[in-house]
């Protein structure tokens, strides 16, 4: 990999992409969607429930990682722009970040028998290595999403590939683990409990993450040639930082980003609690779980239609703004009925159907407004290249996950604080934890949520750009 430096050059055509390049882009999200689902939901879970170390401190180890990694994704974006070779930009790091995503993640869901010290520590290091590795991958792939058209509707079909294939990557390994691997057993009453349960899946979901990244990259190759090609530079890295600092202060960009800072918090209090949430206020049965994957599908699938067909012939910032109101309200109804008293109790035949629905929705909302502001964020590129004279999608990419992955542990961070305030023990069993410790834990999560999904809503409204923008910039590019 022979670094260069990006210098000016007119966007790509506006053009719709074949169905192998759509679903190749796509694919790719299947590691970050099961990633996601491991750390989301069942890390803090594992290492707290199973592991036995507390839950603040387990979130604490998991947010330095996450905040460590944060700051090495410049970097990762610096390189994947600067890399020059046959292979183009980005495929070199693609490749290469399939075994070390792979080894990663054995390590993080196979500890060894070590001091609650030493064992935080190694929370931290196999969490860190999976990150970045994955980072060499997912950042250099989603910048190829502004690189391979420039057409504003067709980067929004492009996301939704993106997000379809990460959410249904994540669910289908959440099924798994419900339904195959964390399942009851003699010596484990409760299946999400049961550490030798973890191991397997943690095999499964190692091949099937690799194999995602080498399958997209190898779809995606014969798009190489077609790329925009970049002229070479001796830029170092510190005049990358000097100017990555004068790049991402544009307004879309911050303003995308103050958005990404209220959401990804959100969704990673959410997931973080999930389990919580569906064992100790709902009581889920066992087999509630194989029903619950399958609606957050239908959510994931019917935003997959629902953001293109919301922008068609419009713009993205209102879309997104009520969005991110629509799924705020969504994710915290049920629990706002169940203290007037007019939601389904557990054990009613109604709770499942009506909670699942609302739950889909939600889902949908979210996963929604997320595709809209990847697709903003390519528009950031050519905004940006206009001003500065220099085209940098994974300095912008590398920017979007910065945000995303530092309020990610902070999202698993505060859900560890939202634990210790309830003052929810260890090792709990459902149907014997107190109420009044479920509903301090509910209170908290329901003022947050509502609060966060809100203050992206009306960040996403502060977008300063939208279709009408988009054109002009591209017939000035075609005109010069």
């Amino acid at each position: 990999m022979t670094p260069g430096s990006v210098g000016p050059l007119v966007a790509p055509p506006a053009r719709r992409l074949s169905a192998r390049s759509r679903l190749s882009f796509g694919i790719g999200s299947i590691a970050y969607g099961v990633k996601d689902n491991g750390f989301a939901t069942f890390l803090l879970l594992f290492y707290n429930q199973v592991i036995g170390l507390p839950a603040a401190s387990v979130g604490l180890a998991i947010m330095a990682a996450l905040v460590v990694e944060a700051f090495v994704d410049p970097l990762v974006g610096y390189l994947s722009d600067h890399t020059r070779g046959r292979w183009g930009r980005r495929h070199p790091w693609m490749y290469a970040s399939a075994l070390p995503v792979a080894i990663g993640w054995l390590l993080l869901w196979n500890p060894p028998a070590l001091s609650q010290g030493a064992m935080l520590l190694y929370v931290f290091g196999s969490a860190l290595l999976v990150r970045v590795a994955l980072s060499m991958f997912e950042i250099p792939g989603a910048a190829l999403g502004p690189e391979l058209s420039a057409d504003y509707d067709e980067r929004t079909r492009l996301f939704s590939y993106r997000y379809l294939f990460g959410w249904g990557g994540g669910l289908a390994m959440l099924a798994l683990a419900y339904g195959v691997f964390l399942v009851p057993d003699a010596t484990h009453p409760v299946g999400t409990l049961n550490a030798d349960g973890y191991s397997r899946m943690a095999v499964v979901a190692a091949l099937v993450m690799a194999t995602s990244i080498l399958v997209s990259s190898v779809g995606l190759h014969p798009e190489i040639p077609r790329l925009p090609q970049v002229p070479r530079s001796d830029e170092t890295f510190a005049e990358h930082l000097r100017d990555f600092g004068r790049t991402v202060w544009n307004r879309g960009f911050l303003w995308l980003m103050a958005a990404g800072l209220f959401a990804y918090t959100a969704q990673g209090i959410s997931f973080a609690l999930s389990l919580y949430m569906y064992q100790f206020v709902w009581v889920f049965a066992q087999g509630d779980y194989n029903y619950l994957s399958i609606a957050l599908m239908a959510g994931a699938l019917g935003a997959f239609f629902l953001a293109p067909a919301l922008t068609r012939g419009g713009d993205k910032p209102r879309s997104a703004m009520a969005l991110s109101f629509c799924a705020g309200c969504l994710l915290t109804a049920p629990y706002l009925l169940r203290f007037a008293g007019v939601f389904p109790e557990p054990g009613s035949p109604l709770l499942l159907p009506v909670l699942l629905t609302i739950f889909a929705a939600n889902t949908a909302c979210g996963v929604s407004a997320f595709i809209l502001g990847a697709a903003m964020l390519s528009d950031v590129v050519e905004d940006s290249e206009v001003r500065t004279g220099k085209r940098s999608e994974g300095v912008f990419f590398a920017g979007g996950f910065f945000v995303q992955k530092l309020v990610g542990g902070l999202g698993i961070f505060v859900a560890g604080r939202i634990l210790a305030f309830a003052a929810f023990p260890a090792g709990a069993k459902p149907g014997l934890v107190p109420v009044a410790t479920i509903d301090r834990l509910t209170v908290v999560f329901v003022v947050l949520e509502l609060g966060f999904y809100v203050a992206a809503g009306l960040c996403y409204a502060r977008f300063p750009f939208g279709r009408a923008e988009h054109d002009a910039r591209l017939r000035a590019s075609s005109a010069a």
